[in-house]
């Protein structure tokens, strides 16, 4: 748990997919290209679990292991642009290839500690550009229309909003393996049911 928090202590989490190296500093040059503020503080991700309010870490922590465990890896392709405008002032690239895989983890992140009512469908993707210009969003929107990229997607983060406002890394979670204290957990037990055959 992090420090200074006791279960029952209000704090908020969020669930992400990162990006390759190579393809988050580019995806993060051209957003702050845009005068986007927050592309310095943002590195380019697919969010999964948007901003949510739990009163149990160990609890929700446990969740999200527990999802990651039975979670392949996928590819990802994002390519083109897309807009929520005029319902809210931000362009991103689209994700095709994995977007039925984001669909499903999601509504199995959104479950049990983590159920809550969204205000908006759940729509995978990048964002490149929020809150400028509209001119900004425009030139967003037209500059990357043909950018495409095809990476592995093997884990996924799991994150405190903490008390300053600032998203940090609890935990990446790989797919379809146990955290190192279960693996060991498992592998004396495997090792104790092995020896009581012989």
């Amino acid at each position: 748990m992090p420090a200074n928090r006791r279960v029952g202590d209000g704090m908020s989490l969020g669930v992400i997919l990162g990006f390759p190296p190579g393809i988050a500093e580019e995806l993060q040059r051209w957003r702050a290209s845009f005068g986007d503020p927050m592309a310095t503080v943002i590195p380019a991700h697919i969010t999964l679990v948007t901003t949510t309010p739990t009163h149990d870490w160990e609890a929700a922590r446990e969740h999200v292991r527990k999802i990651a465990r039975t979670q392949a890896p996928f590819m990802v392709t994002i390519a083109g642009t897309g807009s929520f405008r005029p319902v809210s002032p931000v362009v991103f690239i689209n994700v095709e290839e994995g977007f039925g895989e984001c669909v499903e983890l999601h509504e199995k992140l959104q479950t049990g500690p983590l159920a809550r009512d969204l205000p908006f469908g759940y729509h995978p993707h990048v964002t490149i550009a929020h809150d400028v210009a509209p001119e900004s969003l425009d030139e967003a929107e037209t500059v990357l229309k043909n950018y495409r990229a095809t990476f592995p997607v093997v884990s996924m983060g799991l994150y405190e909003h903490d008390a300053d406002g600032i998203w940090q890394l609890r935990e990446e979670l790989d797919f379809g393996t146990e955290p190192d204290d279960e693996r060991e957990q498992l592998r004396a037990a495997d090792a104790g049911g092995a020896a009581a055959s012989h």
